[in-house]
């Protein structure tokens, strides 16, 4: 074995590491009150871990298998300083800033698939609508086991990221474990140039409508109030299903905008944090396309941020019925800070509250009814014969029957047909009271 490499001595320091010392030490130096006290203060800057920084960095550069770039190494000292204070704190390389900037708008390269780390593991948030990723199958709590040939295992999420995108038209292969099973198994995708539309509706029956919000971009709000009126060319609704679920949030303005949809007063949502400017309120407005209509809110365990801002507001407000189950728990704010040459800081800054007064965070939203996920399974005999059934039986009258593709899809979507249901037995209570 070769033996240990000695302690760096003061006379031994490299002249990175003295250089680091002489910017550093002065500034230490200048934080410390006049009279010294032996206490320090929080706005002290703690001389001693700053030389250890050095000493630590010195003996990196000294010592390392590899040369390495000093560029480089305080990058990675930054990504670490901010991955140690939560999950969502991150520091943002040029690439990584422009590809932050691109989710809001909609648009971006990759699978459509948004990830975190629970438990030190790659995990599925939730795989956005119409992408690879929705299409191969994948679903919240989807652990990622590899990225082709790469462990994820000891990647940071935004390598995992990284590994992730790539040219539209390219293969890539994730190695995927799923609540519930015992081995993992591989799913095989192709790439591609990533747009998302992020609102979509349509008439689940005659005055009952269907609004789906797959995430948060800047253009939501608007695109809500669009959709709103299309439904209502027909005639006003009589119920409305709102979709969040598998919603990973996103914009908090685009959150704000879609509960004042169906809000026109009252608090929306508010955050606190340590700094003044963080402590913010949002409420609605008198101009709302849909102050009325009966509500149904769809969430699940991958809604999460920007959709447990809509849907808190709603179950506190009392403005709609929420359906589904538990919500992700995601409630800290994050503010994007430019740091030059096109780099940033995502730097969790404050936390959301319900306007009841309710934190979000690690806790997520409980649905007031709970209906999980599941499938209705129409048996060859699971009923006796009907009129419908007869030979030569007299064809129906009046309004259509809902589509024979319209059924098969509510069959499919348990908790869709559920939140109908519940739509139309309060439009019959709401008929009675008048």
């Amino acid at each position: 074995m070769h033996p240990a490499l000695p302690l760096a001595g003061g006379s031994s320091r490299s002249p990175l590491s003295r250089r680091l010392l002489a910017g550093l030490l002065p500034l230490a130096l200048l934080a410390l009150p006049l009279s010294a006290p032996a206490q320090q203060t929080d706005d002290d800057l703690p001389v001693a871990e700053i030389q250890t920084f050095a000493e630590v960095f010195e003996r990196i550069k000294r010592a390392y298998v590899e040369e390495i770039d000093d560029g480089e190494l305080l990058r990675n000292a930054m990504r670490g300083m901010l991955s140690e204070l939560d999950p969502h704190s991150a520091y943002l390389d040029a690439d990584e800033f422009e590809s932050l900037r691109e989710s809001t708008q909609g648009e971006f390269g990759g699978i459509g698939i948004e990830v975190g780390m629970e438990n030190g593991q790659l995990t599925v948030i939730t795989p956005i609508d119409d992408t690879p990723a929705s299409r191969a199958g994948l679903e919240a709590r989807d652990q990622i086991l590899r990225i082709d040939e790469t462990p994820t295992e000891g990647l940071s999420l935004q390598e995992a990221v990284d590994l992730m995108r790539g040219d539209p038209g390219s293969e890539i292969t994730l190695t995927i474990l799923r609540q519930g099973e015992s081995s993992p198994r591989e799913v095989s995708l192709t790439r591609e140039n990533i747009r998302t539309e992020s609102v979509k509706s349509e008439l689940l029956a005659p005055g009952y409508g269907y609004l789906r919000i797959s995430q948060f971009q800047t253009r939501t709000g608007d695109q809500v109030a669009e959709h709103l009126r299309r439904l209502e060319r027909d005639g006003a609704l009589d119920g409305l299903v709102l979709d969040l679920r598998n919603n990973p949030g996103g914009v908090l303005q685009a959150a704000v905008a879609v509960a004042d949809a169906f809000l026109d007063e009252g608090l929306i949502v508010y955050t606190e944090g340590r700094l003044a400017d963080t402590a913010m309120r949002f409420s609605a407005t008198p101009d709302t396309p849909a102050p009325e209509v009966p509500l149904v809110v769809l969430i699940n365990g991958g809604s999460a941020s920007a959709a447990e801002i809509v849907a808190g507001a709603l179950q506190d407000q009392r403005r709609g019925v929420v359906m589904g189950t538990e919500s992700f728990g995601k409630g800290s704010v994050q503010q994007i800070m430019p740091l030059g040459n096109g780099e940033g800081l995502k730097l969790t800054t404050a936390l959301y509250f319900t306007p009841g007064g309710r934190s979000i965070q690690a806790q997520g939203i409980a649905p007031d009814v709970q209906v999980v996920r599941g499938r209705v399974e129409v048996t060859e005999n699971g009923r006796g014969v009907r009129e419908a059934d007869l030979e030569g039986h007299l064809g129906a009258r009046g309004a259509p029957r809902e589509s024979a593709e319209q059924s098969e899809r509510l069959r499919e979507d348990y908790q869709l047909g559920e939140a109908l249901n519940l739509l139309k037995a309060l439009n019959v209570v709401r008929q009675r009271d008048r």
